[in-house]
C-alpha cells in the first residue's frame, strides 16, 4: 500500500478517536493518537488478518496491553471491516459492544485487556502457543512507556527472553507521558532499550513512530530476528494529528467538549499531517 494511502487511513483510524471519545464523554484520546499510525500500519500492511474469517488458527495475533487506548484499536478494527465505524459512536455506552477496554468478543480482539502489564504477559502465551502448534503466525504487543512500570511486564520479558520467542515482537509506545506526568520524573523506565536487551531481546530503536517508512523498517528487521524476541522502542507524541492535544498530559484520559470536538475534527478534516 502507497504510504499516502496509510496516511488518509490513519488520518480517519484519528477521526473515529476524537469521534468515540466525544460521544462517550469518556475515554483516552492522547494515548489513543500517539498509536495511531503504527495500528494502522500493523492492520493494513504487516498483520495477515481477515475481518471475513477473524478465528482463523493461523491469523497473526495482536494484543493492546495498553488497553486505555482502546478508542485507537477500535477505530483501526473498523476501518478495516471488522465492524461498522458507524458504531464507533456507541463506545462506553450502556448495551454497547464496544468497552471502554478491548474484550474478547468484540470482532477482531484477540484479548481483553486494561490491567497494565497482563497484556503482554498473554501476548508471550500465545506466541509459546505458536511454537507448540509448530504455526507461522507471529504475534504483536503494544504497551506504553507508563506501562513498563508494572513488574509484570518484566516478568513476561524474562520468560519470553529464555524462551527466545522470535515470533514475539513487543512495540512500546514511547511518547514520555502518562497520567501522572512525564514518566521520566514518575518512576523513570530509562534506558528502555538496555532493559529488554538484558531479557535477551533484540532492540529496534523508530526514531519516529509516526513515519510509515521507518514504521516498516523496523517492523522488518524486527521479523528478521531469529532465535530471540524483539521490542521495537517507539518514539511518538502524545496527542498526535490534534494540534492542542500533542504533548499534553491533560489529554490522557479526557474526553473533548462539543468546541474541542469541533476543532479537532476541523483539523483532521484538513488532511494527513
Amino acid at each position: 500500500m502507497e504510504i499516502l494511502e496509510l496516511q488518509k487511513i490513519a488520518n480517519e483510524v484519528r477521526k473515529g478517536i476524537v469521534t468515540s471519545t466525544h460521544s462517550a464523554k469518556a475515554g483516552h484520546p492522547g494515548g489513543s493518537l500517539s498509536a495511531a499510525d503504527i495500528l494502522t500500519y500493523l492492520y493494513f500492511e504487516e498483520m495477515n488478518v481477515n475481518p471475513q474469517d477473524d478465528k482463523n488458527p493461523d491469523r497473526d495475533r495482536f494484543v493492546l496491553s495498553k488497553g486505555h487506548a482502546a478508542p485507537a484499536l477500535y477505530s483501526v478494527l473498523a476501518q478495516k471491516g471488522f465492524f461498522p465505524v458507524e458504531d464507533l459512536v456507541t463506545l462506553r455506552h450502556i448495551g454497547s459492544y464496544l468497552q471502554g477496554h478491548p474484550c474478547i468478543g468484540i470482532p477482531g480482539v484477540d484479548m481483553s485487556t486494561g490491567s497494565l502489564g497482563q497484556g503482554v504477559s498473554a501476548a508471550v502465551g500465545m506466541a509459546i502457543a505458536g511454537k507448540l502448534d509448530k504455526k507461522d503466525y507471529n504475534v504483536f504487543a503494544l504497551l506504553g512507556d507508563g506501562e513498563i512500570q508494572e513488574g509484570q511486564v518484566w516478568e513476561a520479558a524474562m520468560l519470553a527472553g529464555h524462551r527466545k520467542l522470535d515470533n514475539l515482537i513487543v512495540i512500546v509506545d514511547n511518547n514520555g507521558l502518562q497520567i501522572d506526568g512525564n514518566v521520566a520524573d514518575v518512576n523513570s523506565p530509562y534506558p528502555i532499550d538496555k532493559k529488554f536487551e538484558a531479557f535477551n531481546f533484540e532492540v529496534i530503536i523508530l526514531e519516529d513512530g509516526h513515519d510509515f517508512v521507518q514504521i516498516a523498517e523496523a517492523i522488518e528487521k524486527a521479523k528478521a530476528v531469529v532465535g530471540k524476541p524483539a521490542a521495537i522502542i517507539a518514539k511518538t507524541i502524545k496527542g498526535k494529528g490534534v494540534s492542542f492535544m500533542e504533548n499534553q498530559v491533560g489529554w490522557h484520559g479526557v474526553a473533548p467538549n462539543d468546541e474541542q470536538y469541533a476543532a479537532a475534527m476541523a483539523e483532521l478534516e484538513g488532511g494527513a499531517r
